[in-house]
Protein backbone atom coordinates (compact mmCIF):
# COMPACT_ATOMS: atom_id res chain seq x y z
CA UNK A 1 0.00 0.00 0.00
CA UNK A 2 1.39 3.43 -1.18
CA UNK A 3 1.16 5.86 1.40
CA UNK A 4 3.68 8.50 1.50
CA UNK A 5 2.00 11.02 -0.54
CA UNK A 6 -2.05 9.84 -0.92
CA UNK A 7 -4.77 12.16 0.21
CA UNK A 8 -6.55 10.83 3.26
CA UNK A 9 -9.95 10.31 1.42
CA UNK A 10 -7.57 7.72 -0.59
CA UNK A 11 -6.29 5.94 2.47
CA UNK A 12 -9.13 6.03 4.10
CA UNK A 13 -10.52 4.36 1.22
CA UNK A 14 -7.72 1.55 0.70
CA UNK A 15 -8.17 0.52 4.47
CA UNK A 16 -12.05 -0.23 4.03
CA UNK A 17 -11.95 -2.19 1.11
CA UNK A 18 -8.89 -4.07 2.15
CA UNK A 19 -11.01 -4.96 5.30
CA UNK A 20 -13.62 -5.92 2.96
CA UNK A 21 -16.27 -3.36 4.03
CA UNK A 22 -18.96 -1.70 2.23
CA UNK A 23 -19.37 2.28 2.92
CA UNK A 24 -22.44 1.27 4.57
CA UNK A 25 -21.04 -0.65 6.80
CA UNK A 26 -18.74 1.60 7.59
CA UNK A 27 -20.78 3.62 8.40
CA UNK A 28 -22.93 2.08 10.65
CA UNK A 29 -20.00 0.92 12.39
CA UNK A 30 -18.51 4.23 12.73
CA UNK A 31 -22.42 5.87 13.62
CA UNK A 32 -21.57 8.69 10.60
CA UNK A 33 -24.05 8.76 7.40
CA UNK A 34 -22.64 6.90 4.40
CA UNK A 35 -22.92 10.86 2.67
CA UNK A 36 -20.17 11.96 5.14
CA UNK A 37 -18.06 8.88 4.37
CA UNK A 38 -18.21 9.08 1.06
CA UNK A 39 -17.53 12.63 0.91
CA UNK A 40 -14.31 12.40 3.39
CA UNK A 41 -13.27 9.57 0.76
CA UNK A 42 -13.61 11.70 -1.98
CA UNK A 43 -12.29 14.58 -0.61
CA UNK A 44 -15.10 17.04 -0.47
CA UNK A 45 -14.86 16.92 3.37
CA UNK A 46 -12.24 16.63 5.71
CA UNK A 47 -12.75 14.42 8.55
CA UNK A 48 -11.92 16.17 11.84
CA UNK A 49 -9.22 14.42 14.17
CA UNK A 50 -11.36 12.48 16.77
CA UNK A 51 -13.58 11.45 13.37
CA UNK A 52 -10.02 9.55 11.84
CA UNK A 53 -8.89 7.88 14.94
CA UNK A 54 -13.15 6.16 15.09
CA UNK A 55 -12.94 5.36 11.66
CA UNK A 56 -9.46 3.81 12.34
CA UNK A 57 -10.55 2.10 15.61
CA UNK A 58 -13.67 0.66 13.29
CA UNK A 59 -11.32 -0.22 10.77
CA UNK A 60 -8.67 -1.64 13.11
CA UNK A 61 -5.53 -0.12 11.31
CA UNK A 62 -2.07 -0.45 12.73
CA UNK A 63 -0.96 2.64 14.72
CA UNK A 64 1.60 3.09 12.48
CA UNK A 65 -0.80 3.68 9.90
CA UNK A 66 -2.76 5.70 12.17
CA UNK A 67 0.22 8.15 12.09
CA UNK A 68 0.25 8.39 8.69
CA UNK A 69 -3.61 8.54 8.59
CA UNK A 70 -3.50 11.77 10.98
CA UNK A 71 -0.36 13.24 8.64
CA UNK A 72 -2.25 12.96 5.74
CA UNK A 73 -5.03 14.55 7.00
CA UNK A 74 -2.61 17.80 8.37
CA UNK A 75 -2.75 16.34 11.85
CA UNK A 76 0.09 15.75 14.44
CA UNK A 77 0.45 12.12 14.82
CA UNK A 78 -0.98 10.62 17.87
CA UNK A 79 1.23 7.82 18.84
CA UNK A 80 4.63 7.71 19.35
CA UNK A 81 7.59 5.26 18.48
CA UNK A 82 10.44 4.86 20.32
CA UNK A 83 13.54 2.23 20.67
CA UNK A 84 13.48 -0.70 22.79
CA UNK A 85 16.53 0.84 24.69
CA UNK A 86 14.55 4.17 24.84
CA UNK A 87 14.27 4.86 28.53
CA UNK A 88 10.64 5.23 27.64
CA UNK A 89 10.43 1.83 27.42
CA UNK A 90 12.01 0.88 30.38
CA UNK A 91 9.59 -1.03 31.65
CA UNK A 92 8.25 -2.79 29.07
CA UNK A 93 11.71 -4.04 28.04
CA UNK A 94 12.46 -5.34 31.79
CA UNK A 95 9.10 -7.35 31.13
CA UNK A 96 10.32 -8.66 27.88
CA UNK A 97 13.50 -9.55 29.42
CA UNK A 98 11.85 -10.98 32.75
CA UNK A 99 9.52 -13.32 30.34
CA UNK A 100 12.44 -14.59 28.06
CA UNK A 101 14.61 -15.68 30.55
CA UNK A 102 11.68 -16.68 33.11
CA UNK A 103 10.59 -18.82 30.01
CA UNK A 104 14.08 -21.11 29.77
CA UNK A 105 15.29 -23.37 29.29
CA UNK A 106 12.56 -23.93 26.81
CA UNK A 107 13.65 -21.51 23.75
CA UNK A 108 11.53 -17.76 23.45
CA UNK A 109 11.96 -14.69 21.18
CA UNK A 110 10.76 -11.48 20.53
CA UNK A 111 10.23 -10.55 17.08
CA UNK A 112 8.84 -7.21 15.18
CA UNK A 113 6.61 -6.53 12.63
CA UNK A 114 8.84 -7.42 9.98
CA UNK A 115 9.71 -10.96 11.79
CA UNK A 116 13.11 -9.31 12.58
CA UNK A 117 14.37 -10.94 15.96
CA UNK A 118 14.70 -8.56 18.41
CA UNK A 119 15.53 -10.27 21.46
CA UNK A 120 15.79 -14.34 22.57
CA UNK A 121 16.43 -16.57 25.66
CA UNK A 122 19.67 -18.47 25.97
CA UNK A 123 18.07 -21.58 25.02
CA UNK A 124 17.71 -20.06 21.08
CA UNK A 125 21.16 -19.85 20.72
CA UNK A 126 21.63 -23.52 20.43
CA UNK A 127 19.29 -23.50 17.03
CA UNK A 128 21.33 -21.47 15.42
CA UNK A 129 24.11 -23.43 15.52
CA UNK A 130 25.32 -24.43 11.36
CA UNK A 131 23.32 -21.84 9.80
CA UNK A 132 24.97 -20.15 6.97
CA UNK A 133 26.54 -17.07 8.40
CA UNK A 134 24.56 -14.95 5.61
CA UNK A 135 20.86 -15.66 7.06
CA UNK A 136 22.59 -14.63 10.84
CA UNK A 137 21.88 -10.71 10.03
CA UNK A 138 21.64 -8.30 11.12
CA UNK A 139 18.31 -8.30 10.86
CA UNK A 140 17.96 -12.01 11.71
CA UNK A 141 14.19 -12.83 10.18
CA UNK A 142 12.92 -15.56 11.87
CA UNK A 143 10.85 -16.54 9.13
CA UNK A 144 13.87 -16.21 5.98
CA UNK A 145 15.97 -18.96 8.81
CA UNK A 146 12.99 -21.59 9.24
CA UNK A 147 12.77 -21.71 6.00
CA UNK A 148 15.69 -21.37 3.66
CA UNK A 149 17.15 -24.29 2.67
CA UNK A 150 20.26 -23.56 4.63
CA UNK A 151 18.72 -22.58 7.72
CA UNK A 152 16.48 -24.37 10.01
CA UNK A 153 14.27 -26.06 6.90
CA UNK A 154 16.45 -29.32 6.33
CA UNK A 155 16.43 -29.95 10.29
CA UNK A 156 12.49 -29.37 10.49
CA UNK A 157 10.35 -33.10 10.14
CA UNK A 158 7.28 -31.61 9.44
CA UNK A 159 8.20 -29.01 6.93
CA UNK A 160 5.53 -29.14 4.78
CA UNK A 161 2.91 -28.76 7.99
CA UNK A 162 5.12 -26.05 9.63
CA UNK A 163 5.97 -24.14 6.20
CA UNK A 164 1.94 -23.95 5.63
CA UNK A 165 1.29 -22.54 9.20
CA UNK A 166 3.92 -19.77 8.88
CA UNK A 167 2.96 -18.79 5.22
CA UNK A 168 -0.77 -18.51 6.67
CA UNK A 169 0.42 -16.42 8.90
CA UNK A 170 2.68 -14.24 6.86
CA UNK A 171 -0.37 -13.63 4.38
CA UNK A 172 -2.37 -12.71 7.59
CA UNK A 173 0.33 -10.37 8.82
CA UNK A 174 0.00 -8.47 5.08
CA UNK A 175 -4.04 -8.69 5.53
CA UNK A 176 -3.89 -6.69 8.46
CA UNK A 177 -1.32 -4.63 7.80
CA UNK A 178 -0.66 -3.80 4.58
CA UNK A 179 3.09 -3.94 4.89
CA UNK A 180 4.70 -3.97 1.59
CA UNK A 181 7.71 -5.33 2.88
CA UNK A 182 6.04 -8.28 4.08
CA UNK A 183 4.75 -9.22 0.91
CA UNK A 184 8.18 -8.53 -0.31
CA UNK A 185 9.10 -11.20 2.29
CA UNK A 186 6.15 -13.79 1.30
CA UNK A 187 7.41 -13.79 -2.73
CA UNK A 188 11.50 -14.67 -1.05
CA UNK A 189 9.47 -17.55 0.98
CA UNK A 190 7.58 -18.58 -1.88
CA UNK A 191 10.90 -19.07 -3.90
CA UNK A 192 12.58 -21.32 -1.22
CA UNK A 193 12.39 -25.37 -2.05
CA UNK A 194 8.76 -26.82 -1.01
CA UNK A 195 8.56 -30.03 0.15
CA UNK A 196 6.56 -32.52 -1.76
CA UNK A 197 4.11 -33.80 0.62
CA UNK A 198 0.58 -32.48 1.26
CA UNK A 199 0.77 -30.38 4.38
CA UNK A 200 -2.65 -31.21 5.55
CA UNK A 201 -3.09 -30.73 9.69
CA UNK A 202 -2.45 -33.87 11.65
CA UNK A 203 -5.11 -35.51 12.54
CA UNK A 204 -4.54 -37.33 16.20
CA UNK A 205 -3.26 -33.66 17.34
CA UNK A 206 -5.03 -30.87 18.89
CA UNK A 207 -1.82 -28.27 18.56
CA UNK A 208 0.39 -29.04 15.38
CA UNK A 209 4.19 -29.25 16.76
CA UNK A 210 7.25 -28.44 15.53
CA UNK A 211 9.61 -31.06 15.07
CA UNK A 212 13.68 -31.34 14.92
CA UNK A 213 15.57 -33.43 14.28
CA UNK A 214 19.01 -33.31 16.54
CA UNK A 215 21.52 -35.62 17.55
CA UNK A 216 19.49 -36.92 20.61
CA UNK A 217 16.39 -38.18 18.18
CA UNK A 218 13.46 -35.78 17.41
CA UNK A 219 11.94 -32.98 19.45
CA UNK A 220 8.30 -31.68 19.46
CA UNK A 221 7.70 -28.24 20.61
CA UNK A 222 4.23 -26.37 20.88
CA UNK A 223 4.47 -22.21 20.49
CA UNK A 224 2.30 -19.41 21.73
CA UNK A 225 2.27 -15.76 20.53
CA UNK A 226 2.23 -13.06 23.07
CA UNK A 227 1.26 -9.29 22.69
CA UNK A 228 1.27 -6.31 24.82
CA UNK A 229 -2.62 -5.91 25.79
CA UNK A 230 -2.68 -1.83 25.27
CA UNK A 231 0.25 -0.24 23.42
CA UNK A 232 0.11 3.11 22.70
CA UNK A 233 3.17 3.20 21.24
CA UNK A 234 4.56 2.06 17.81
CA UNK A 235 7.37 -0.53 18.59
CA UNK A 236 5.10 -2.13 21.12
CA UNK A 237 1.96 -2.57 19.17
CA UNK A 238 4.55 -4.48 16.46
CA UNK A 239 5.89 -6.50 18.95
CA UNK A 240 5.43 -10.00 19.40
CA UNK A 241 6.74 -12.95 22.08
CA UNK A 242 6.93 -16.38 20.30
CA UNK A 243 7.23 -19.12 22.97
CA UNK A 244 7.95 -22.69 22.24
CA UNK A 245 7.03 -25.49 25.24
CA UNK A 246 7.94 -29.08 25.19
CA UNK A 247 5.11 -31.06 23.47
CA UNK A 248 6.40 -34.27 25.37
CA UNK A 249 8.19 -35.28 28.24
CA UNK A 250 11.66 -36.37 26.17
CA UNK A 251 11.47 -32.82 23.99
CA UNK A 252 11.35 -31.59 28.21
CA UNK A 253 14.69 -33.17 28.86
CA UNK A 254 16.53 -32.46 26.04
CA UNK A 255 15.81 -29.01 26.76
CA UNK A 256 17.18 -28.90 30.45
CA UNK A 257 20.40 -31.13 29.18
CA UNK A 258 20.66 -28.66 26.48
CA UNK A 259 20.93 -25.65 29.01
CA UNK A 260 23.00 -27.86 31.25
CA UNK A 261 25.68 -27.92 28.64
CA UNK A 262 25.28 -23.94 27.84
Amino acid sequence: MNTTTQPVGALLRQWRQRRRLSQLDLACEADISTRHLSFMETGRALPSRDMLLRLAEQLDIPLRDRNRLLTAAGYAPLFSQHALTDPALAAARSAIDQLLTAHEPNPALAIDRQWNLIAGNAAVAPFLQGIAPELLGPPLNVLRISLHPQGLAPRIVNLAHWRAYLLARLRNDIAVSGDPQLQVLLEELLGYPAPEEVAEPPADSVLMPLQFHTDQGVISLISTTTVFGTPNDVTLAELALETFFPADPATAEYLRRLAGKA
